[in-house]
């Protein structure tokens, strides 16, 4: 599908938006998806060319992360072999059963990652003592949410950041930090499926992708500057957008 030459600079712009938000909060998905599809191009594309440029800006933020101090790749292996695994099961699982069931799930349980958020305003503030050592959690959350990124997806990064915060103790900072970490590979798992599918719109997922590096790059900066108390309101303000979007695509038609 081709398109118009104005596009390519309002796309740089939507991934740059959505690579900012991303790295810092999570919730891209929710800005750059919307637009793709009101492009015209099919659902499976959209999905898939979503995926292609949200894999460049979580491999930013990761990196800058990383770079920074913020994560030790040596606590994340066990969780990305994990979740790289998770996420294959999910997106192959995905083509055989009905998905939808998971949208009347979710925006419930994301409402209560938002209330509970609201009303425990000291959690993620610091550091914790952990409640599960980091190879455990990493295998169990790895496989259950890397399922679910690949299997439906939207929210992923909301429960991955609380699990960080609730279990293992982290603030929202470094929660947010190995969230990109895990994000990306479950982004790059499904991209792969999606590609072997042929359902990515290069032309389009490469600007995007050229502003999601931009805005990644600059949303770790502020978050590694600003710290938790940065983080935490944005991270309810996404997990919220995210909740009323799901709220919106499952009961509100």
């Amino acid at each position: 599908m081709d398109l118009a030459f104005w596009v390519y600079p309002l796309l740089f712009l939507t991934g740059f938006a959505a690579g900012l938000v991303d790295a810092m909060a999570g919730g891209g998905g929710i800005i750059a998806l919307p637009v793709l599809l009101n492009l015209g191009l099919p659902v499976g594309v959209a999905l898939g060319t979503n995926k292609f440029q949200a894999s460049f800006g979580s491999f930013i933020a990761a990196w800058h992360y990383t770079r920074r101090g913020l994560v030790d790749l040596r606590d994340c292996r066990v969780g990305i072999v994990a979740t790289l695994l998770g996420a294959l099961a999910g997106a192959f699982v995905v083509r055989q059963i009905d998905s939808r069931i998971l949208g009347t799930i979710i925006p419930w349980l994301l409402a209560a990652i938002v209330l509970y958020t609201i009303f425990r305003p000291e959690v993620g503030e610091e550091d914790r003592s952990p409640r599960m050592g980091v190879k455990g959690f990493s295998i169990a959350f790895g496989l259950v949410l890397g399922f679910y990124d690949g299997f439906f997806g939207p929210g992923a990064g909301s429960f991955w950041t609380i699990a960080y915060v609730l279990v293992l103790g982290y603030n929202f900072s470094k929660a947010t930090a190995y969230t990109k970490v895990m994000n990306c590979t479950s982004n790059l798992a499904a991209l792969a499926m999606f590609l072997i599918a042929g359902k990515v719109h290069f032309l389009a997922g490469l600007a995007m992708a050229a502003g999601q590096m931009s805005g990644a790059r600059l949303g770790a900066g502020l978050v590694v500057k600003r710290g938790a108390r940065f983080v935490r309101p944005l991270f309810l303000t996404m997990a919220s957008l995210t909740l009323l979007r799901l709220l919106w695509l499952h009961f509100g038609r």
